[in-house]
């Protein structure tokens, strides 16, 4: 049997000495969504501030770790209070059932280790119940203490708290790795990726969410000329700061620059508009999704897009 994962050593850091940067704050509670194009829009209290205290990002030289490697520069929007659990995920309960039919879909049954990157306070936790061991990582303080209370007698479940970018646990550690609503916050997500493909074992698969940029109401909008940019295009769209949308093709090329290989995609979330919110059941609509997530993975239709990618090697026992 594999050594407990407390009994590891915790050594992989990419963080170092220097200046910090000011973090961009933006709190989902602090946001509307656009009756138009569905996506959430600042609104007043929501601006873009530099709070040095709450920097997790590197200084201006980037940093490097123990092999010399060195961490690309980069910002995260920082979520100081519950407000993302209490009010953004209390409204949204079709988004999450539709987000846990696509975890069923794609995450092995059972393992030995799984990783969470960008847990939160552990919404989907219990979807991990398969594994004999879960880390739920997150950069959020009030959320990793949130998580922290919520599974402090549980012992199949750690917390952590640490920067996507340098994640400290050792290579070839987790059977899988899960991150979900995380990619659109990343200035650059092929370093994550990289660090994703490392802390996985040979054989390992990472479940992946990101906000799709080549979505049908993105497509729409552009023939009728209400959109000046191109969802066909492969650059990222930054619909505001650090929120980006991305292109399949894009987030593929950069899972194979990493070593994985995407074998599965689902495309979810294809009944988010305004005006079903409200008026239909959440599992009328997560119902009817179900099973056209896997055959409009080719297509990707929807606004979220989730793929299973698995690292090249044997799975090791």
């Amino acid at each position: 049997m594999a050594p407990a994962l407390a009994d590891l050593a915790f050594v992989r850091s990419r963080r170092g000495p220097g200046r910090t940067t000011g973090t961009r704050r933006y709190n989902p509670a602090d946001m509307t969504t656009d009756e138009t194009t569905g996506l959430p829009t600042a609104t007043e209290g929501s601006t873009d501030v530099t709070d040095p205290a709450a920097m997790t990002g590197p200084d201006a030289a980037g940093r490097a770790d123990g092999d010399g490697e060195l961490a690309p520069e980069h910002e995260i929007p920082r979520y100081d209070d519950l407000r993302y659990r209490d009010v953004f995920w209390a409204a949204r309960d079709y988004e999450d059932r539709c987000d846990r039919v696509a975890i069923r879909a794609l995450l092995p049954v059972m393992g030995e280790r799984l990783i969470e990157v960008g847990a939160g306070y552990g919404r989907l936790a219990d979807e991990y119940r398969g594994f004999r061991e879960i880390v739920l990582f997150d950069a959020s303080p009030a959320h990793v203490e949130a998580a922290r209370e919520e599974f402090r007698n549980d012992p199949q479940v750690r917390v952590e708290q640490g920067d996507a970018y340098s994640l400290p646990f050792p290579d070839a550690t987790f059977d899988a790795v899960v991150c979900v609503r995380v990619v659109h916050h990343l200035e650059h997500p092929e370093a994550v990726f990289a660090e994703f493909s490392r802390v996985l074992r040979p054989g390992g698969v990472l479940v992946l969410e990101f906000a799709n940029k080549r979505n049908l109401k993105a497509v729409i909008r552009r023939a009728l000329r209400r959109q000046s940019w191109s969802p066909f295009t492969t650059e990222p769209h930054e619909y505001l700061p650090l929120h980006f949308d991305r292109h399949p093709l894009e987030i593929r090329r950069m899972l194979r620059h990493a070593g994985l290989r995407v074998e599965a995609t689902r495309a979810v979330s294809l009944f988010r508009l305004p005006i079903l919110r409200g008026r239909v059941p959440s599992g009328w609509l997560a119902a009817l999704e179900r099973p056209l997530q896997g055959p409009l993975g080719s297509v990707t239709p929807g606004p979220s897009v989730y793929v299973r990618a698995r690292k090249a090697g044997q799975v090791r026992s």
